[in-house]
């Protein structure tokens, strides 16, 4: 009656310790949610600065540009005022080259500011689009940080009163028992306490020893499955009697005898096959 009360104490306890655990997994995993948005944030503030150094680098050649194009603006209309004054033709020659590469010039550098103006507006356009996210990625993460911290504290509130529900029920049980059944939860998905049936361990599926099996359905002590380690409380079913009974049940060692047996008579009979067909050839 007294392992009866302890076996329920400890399923309770189970179910208690279980909760815990997850709430404690759950804390753990919660800041996690954030680094991947906290990643993202320094993503675009990355892309934010590059761009904006892009954006620099165009400007400086979009000003160069500008001021060759002036130049070779000047240089052209320079030799085209030169002309009215020449008086020979090397002359009328040497300035028309001048006019006509001036123009070239002119012309190539209105392309070249003409392409870093349209570069530097498309800059422009996603360096606004990048800042607009930024400032929204920062007000979600800012939003999302009050909103784990208000969850992680009713979590921590929760565990706090299973642990104290968990300090009444450890009173007068063995600390080294707490111990190994704690671990056990936590290794085994939340289950330190299962049943036998049939000889069988309900928490490994393992067929235990039929005098372990006889000990743990005495239930005169806090006995461990000595494959996954739970511990055991016995459960009737239907076949406690031809369990139970030694004599059909047998032992380990008649399972090995059973098998060489066996072995021993596919022996014969692969030797028999054999021998048929050498006499065949």
């Amino acid at each position: 009656m007294v392992m009866e009360s302890m076996f329920e104490k400890l399923r309770t306890l189970q179910e208690i310790l279980s909760e815990k655990i997850k709430l404690e997994h759950e804390v753990e995993e919660i800041p996690k949610i954030l680094i991947t948005q906290e990643e993202l944030l320094a993503r675009l503030k990355k892309t934010f600065i590059d761009k904006n150094l892009e954006y620099e680098k165009c400007r400086v050649a979009e000003t160069e540009y500008r001021s060759l194009l002036e130049e070779a603006g000047s240089m052209r209309e320079k030799s085209e005022k030169n002309m009215d004054v020449v008086s020979t033709q090397r002359e009328y020659e040497a300035l028309d080259k001048e006019i006509r590469d001036a123009a070239d010039r002119e012309q190539q550098y209105r392309k070249d500011l003409q392409r870093e103006e349209r570069v530097l507006a498309d800059l422009d356009e996603q360096i606004k689009q990048n800042q607009a996210l930024i400032e929204q990625q920062e007000k979600e993460l800012e939003e999302r940080r009050l909103g784990i911290e208000t969850e992680v504290a009713e979590k921590q509130a929760e565990i706090g009163r299973l642990e104290e529900e968990e300090r009444k029920l450890n009173e007068g049980l063995d600390p080294e028992v707490l111990f190994k059944f704690e671990r056990i939860i936590r290794n085994k998905m939340g289950r330190g306490i299962v049943a036998i049936k049939g000889g069988v361990c309900m928490g490994c599926h393992m067929v235990l020893p039929v005098q372990f099996a006889n000990t743990v359905h005495q239930g005169e002590d806090i006995l461990f499955c000595p494959y996954c380690s739970r511990i055991l409380y016995y459960e009737d079913t239907d076949q406690e009697g031809d369990y139970f009974n030694n004599e059909d049940a047998g032992s380990l060692s008649d399972l090995d005898d059973m098998d060489e047996d066996e072995y021993d008579e596919d022996a014969d009979d692969e030797e028999s096959s054999a021998a048929g067909m050498e006499y065949d050839e």
